[in-house]
């Protein structure tokens, strides 16, 4: 096997569905190739937080498996996803002294001034996951992008601070360590997807990215290039299979199988002549009325977009994102989901899915992959930053093996 440093893998451990992505990038080669792709049910979480976690870590293993023999390579670490409301996001400031008047600002005055950023009163149960910096102040000059280089004596930094609930990612990091995987970082499920389908420019204009999953959904905002605002709705796809079994008296494997056949977010999406649909099971076939189906599903929607709106208009930024807002997620692929969300959020919509890589890069090119991809992307960064891929390290400054040993034994690797 080549040296695993030249690979990296991205592990969404969403609701429903676990899926893997793993990817390779050759030297002078602009994006990674997709050398393994694998997804598995999941059952061992509900709105993201882990409940069981030994069918959660069945889940990771059955994806892990997949990809390991798609791409013919062992998989011992990867970028994770966290998910779940408990991720928070608030704003901060650091400010340090560097030196004297002529003293040029370098790397390790921004790690200091950041780690100054972190500074912040938090609840016992609660623990920093990422610190994005989004503009420098030095001295009397205000608005800096990057103060490398830059002669000053005090320097201050706004930042955004995402925090999440230790007790859950503890149990996250416990389903990586029973199937022998060492957690490269653990990143908010919607960054993820958002560095997989958000161009620089849409981030520059002022961008929202909504990414529709299983049992949650995930925001991110950005304008000006900077990360603004994060948030996650405890609603998603889930609710309208729900939804749909009580309103057409059927089980939760029809209703499904409704939703994913015949919904659509708008009825105008429909043929005039489509009163009716037909869904069939290997014992029965079963008619539904498409207004009824129409009436469930749009509820629904509604619910997710108004929460949607009402997160932009706290922050000041409902209707005025010239960069629009992106979909990603399993339930963006609703027919007419795009025009729908149109309408409610007042803003241009189009779907993100991850696009232009090589190798099995067709099994990815959907809006559900969004976030794995966009995990494997951050592990190849880290990678190429020479800051990852230390063993059982999170990133936030405690070891998997330590808070596992005493599950050691409940489980073992799945999979040899």
């Amino acid at each position: 096997m080549q040296e695993l440093s030249r690979y990296a893998v991205g592990l969404d451990i969403g609701t429903t569905t676990v899926r893997c992505v793993v990817g390779h990038r050759e030297e002078g080669t602009a994006s990674p190739t997709i050398i393994g792709v694998g997804e598995a049910p999941n059952s061992g979480m509900r709105k993201g937080v882990v409940v069981n976690l030994v069918t959660a870590a069945q889940a990771v293993d059955k994806a892990l498996e997949q990809a390991e023999r798609v791409s013919g390579h062992q998989i011992d670490g990867s970028t994770i996803s966290i998910n779940g409301n408990h991720v928070l996001g608030m704003s901060s400031k650091g400010v340090v002294a560097v030196g004297s008047r002529d003293h040029e600002i370098n790397e390790e005055d921004l790690a200091r001034v950041e780690d100054a950023a972190t500074v912040v009163q938090l609840p016992a149960n609660r623990e920093i996951l990422d610190v994005t910096p989004r503009s420098f102040s030095l001295d009397d000059q205000d608005n800096i992008r990057d103060p490398i280089g830059m002669n000053g004596v005090r320097l201050e930094v706004d930042a955004y601070v995402i925090t999440a609930l230790t007790p859950n990612l503890k149990n996250l990091l416990k389903v990586a360590d029973m199937t022998k995987t060492a957690v490269h970082h653990s990143v908010p499920a919607g960054l993820a997807a958002a560095h997989a389908v958000l161009t620089d420019r849409q981030k520059e204009n002022g961008v929202i990215l909504i990414d529709i999953g299983g049992a949650t959904t995930n925001l991110a905002v950005y304008d000006e290039g900077d990360l603004q605002h994060v948030a996650v709705l405890p609603v998603g796809g889930v609710n309208i299979t729900n939804d749909l079994a009580v309103g057409l008296k059927v089980d939760l494997d029809i209703a499904e199988k409704v939703k994913l056949q015949h919904a659509v977010a708008v009825s105008s999406a429909r043929k005039a002549s489509d009163k009716k649909v037909t869904v069939k099971t290997d014992s029965q076939t079963y008619d539904f009325d498409t207004e009824t189906i129409d009436d469930v599903v749009e509820a629904r929607l509604e619910e997710i977009f108004d929460a949607v709106n009402d997160e932009l208009k706290n922050i000041g930024r409902k209707a005025n994102l010239p960069g629009g807002a992106i979909l990603s997620g399993g339930t963006a692929q609703i027919k007419g989901i795009e025009n729908y969300a149109k309408e409610a959020l007042q803003l241009a919509v189009k779907i993100g899915k991850p696009e232009s890589f090589g190798g099995v890069a067709e099994n990815i090119s959907q809006p559900q992959y969004a976030t794995a991809v966009g995990l494997m992307l951050m592990d190849l960064d880290s990678q190429n930053r020479g800051n990852a891929h230390r063993s059982g390290d999170n990133g936030s400054g405690f070891s998997v093996g330590k808070i596992t040993s005493s599950i050691k034994g409940v489980l073992g690797k799945f999979h040899s």
